[in-house]
């Protein structure tokens, strides 16, 4: 399976850093390409006892054989850049695209007031503003920024050469299906769609080059900022089920909800998804934590997974149970 993509399929927090760094590591991937929107994303990934917060570089940073690659579909704030690149030391397998747009302070500034920070509660990261200058065509550009030249290559060329030479490529998507700027639920959504088909574009990649399609699904929902969330519930009553959880960008309360199948469904639709990986079994089933194999899930978490399958159609081949990235259950036919 030389080209994955992956994404989220609720609105986002699903844990797809943790996806992401297992399968770099697991499947010794010689590219991840970094796609979505920006640095407004967070990506939490836990590694020989280290927790780490990404927003700019991919999540398979953790594979030190991983090239990692930054599509030109994507806003790049170079401070954040560079501050995890140095915290990774991963100077040397860093790339980013010279048509990538760059976040500059306006921008934040922008994204922290009027309609954007107070009605829409997005993250104030600039990268709404940022992407409406694009569309105007009055962006500044990775070329022309003097602090992240040596990091400058051509991504798309090389992650299609990657794909060519049958070596393992992950497309890394951001956000989450239904906060897709077209197929989310607007006006509460992201600047640009996060959908498997974005995330190709982002990164310059064909639909005919992509093998599998792996959508991340949390074992419940949860989302940052305004908009919508069905059968929503309490912060008191999250708290009580384990389920409450801090955003890694804003720092933000996550609102959370049960597993919707009904979206699970629209988000396989949507993505063309050929499998999917359900997070946090742990957090719903205590008993699940750090098992390795699906014949240690209690009874019940089973006939969880077995009813996700039957509803969406698609197979659970990864199931998270627990924050360290070795914390997997690994049903991958091909093992």
């Amino acid at each position: 399976m030389p080209c994955m993509v992956v994404v989220c399929g609720f609105f986002g927090d699903t844990g797809k850093g943790k996806i992401i760094s297992y399968l770099a590591l697991k499947d010794k991937a010689s590219v991840t390409a970094r796609a979505g929107v920006g640095p407004n994303a967070g990506h939490t990934v836990v590694y020989r006892g280290r927790t780490y917060k990404m927003r700019m570089l991919p999540s398979a940073f953790v594979y030190e054989k991983c090239r990692l690659l930054i599509g030109p579909g994507v806003l790049v704030n170079p401070e954040v850049l560079l501050k995890e690149v140095e915290l990774t030391n991963s100077w040397d397998r860093v790339g980013v695209d010279p048509q990538c747009a760059i976040i500059e302070p306006k921008h934040i500034e922008a994204d922290q007031k009027g309609h954007l920070a107070s009605e829409i509660k997005t993250t104030g990261t600039g990268t709404g503003p940022c992407n409406a200058e694009r569309a105007l065509r009055k962006v500044k550009l990775a070329r022309d920024v003097p602090e992240i030249k040596r990091f400058l290559t051509d991504v798309p060329l090389e992650v299609n050469e990657a794909i060519d030479n049958d070596e393992v490529v992950i497309i890394e998507g951001t956000q989450g299906t239904f906060l897709s700027l077209f197929h989310g639920t607007y006006p509460y959504c992201t600047s640009k769609d996060v959908t498997a088909s974005a995330a190709c574009s982002d990164v310059g990649v064909g639909p005919k080059k992509v093998d599998e399609v792996l959508l991340v699904l949390k074992a419940f929902t949860t989302r940052v900022g305004g908009g919508p969330l069905p059968g929503e519930i309490s912060w008191e009553e999250a708290e009580k089920r384990g389920w409450a959880e801090i955003a890694a960008v804003t720092g933000r309360r996550r609102r959370a909800a049960p597993f919707n199948f009904e979206l699970a469904k629209r988000a396989v639709m949507l993505n063309s998804a050929t499998q999917v990986a359900v997070t946090k079994m742990d957090i719903l089933f205590p008993e699940c934590k750090g098992a390795k194999s699906y014949e240690e899930l209690p009874e019940e978490a089973k006939r969880f997974i077995e009813k996700i399958e039957r509803e969406i159609s698609v197979p659970v081949t990864l199931i998270g149970t627990g924050p360290e990235v070795w914390e997997v259950i690994d049903r991958r036919p091909h093992l």
